[in-house]
């Protein structure tokens, strides 16, 4: 595993997935230092939705999500969709289901997802899901509620087969810090076999912070480690990684191209 990349090599990468704190301002200017070109800050619930909003509100290299992570979904989705007019707002979620902690009960879980489902169709919006050892109740929700069009499994957590389930459903793969763990194998395998345009990379920060800062917390200038992981399974270079994934997220999320960041 490839442990000495970072920020800094002259590739620009795009972080789809981070949870901007109190401390983004220098967060984010650590990562723009070495090349992260572009961000998005995910809701988890009605009142962090508002926050990461302001957060891209002040920045032009950063968007939002807004939506009810399965977590907090027993205290339902009241205000969610208002904010999906907000100009900041690129896509629906988190949502989805966890029956690893069940936070929430699994009813309550599955009715905020298939909402989220809804509003994703209905604005025809992108759809930003988590799913933790629910594969099978995921897959059916979403084929029975009509998978969006542009949908994206973030933290991918499981192998090959349910990569190629995702990608059959047209859905992109998210990869975390998690493919550089030493027991991460399926991950890696699911990124082997990935077609690239089916590829994003994520930091999930503050989690999930890629080895070699693995238990500490996690922050988006980390991007790189997490693309050179991804890279070295795909038989790819870090910078076609990079280009690559960059473009897919600008796509996915209806930014357009940057010419002057990719």
């Amino acid at each position: 595993m490839t442990q000495e990349a970072s920020v800094g090599s002259g590739d620009q990468w795009f972080d789809n997935h981070c949870h901007l704190g109190s401390d983004a301002d220098e967060a984010l200017a650590r990562a723009r230092s070495g090349g992260v070109v572009g961000f998005v800050n995910v809701g988890t619930d009605l009142e962090n939705s508002r926050a990461a909003i302001s957060v891209a509100r002040s920045n032009p290299d950063v968007w939002a999500t807004a939506g009810v992570h399965p977590h907090e979904a027993s205290h339902g989705i009241r205000g969610i969709a208002d904010l999906l007019d907000d100009e900041a707002v690129v896509a629906v979620g988190e949502t989805g289901l966890d029956h690893h902690y069940d936070h929430s009960p699994r009813r309550a879980q599955a009715d905020v997802f298939a909402a989220h489902v809804a509003m994703a169709n209905e604005r025809e919006m992108p759809i930003v899901i988590h799913t933790r050892e629910a594969w099978d109740e995921t897959f059916s929700l979403l084929d029975a509620e009509g998978v969006p069009e542009r949908t994206v499994f973030h933290c991918f957590t499981g192998g090959p087969q349910e990569a190629m389930a995702c990608i059959e459903r047209g859905a992109m793969l998210s990869f975390s810090g998690i493919v550089t763990f030493a027991t991460a194998d399926d991950v890696r395998a699911a990124a082997a076999q990935c077609p690239v345009d089916h590829v994003m990379v994520e930091t999930d920060s503050p989690y999930l912070a890629p080895v070699p800062h693995r238990g500490r917390p996690n922050e988006p200038a980390h991007i790189a480690l997490v693309g050179a992981a991804v890279a070295e399974v795909m038989g790819l270079e870090p910078g076609e990684v990079a280009m690559a994934t960059s473009a897919n997220a600008r796509r996915f999320y209806g930014l357009g191209v940057d010419s002057g960041a990719l």
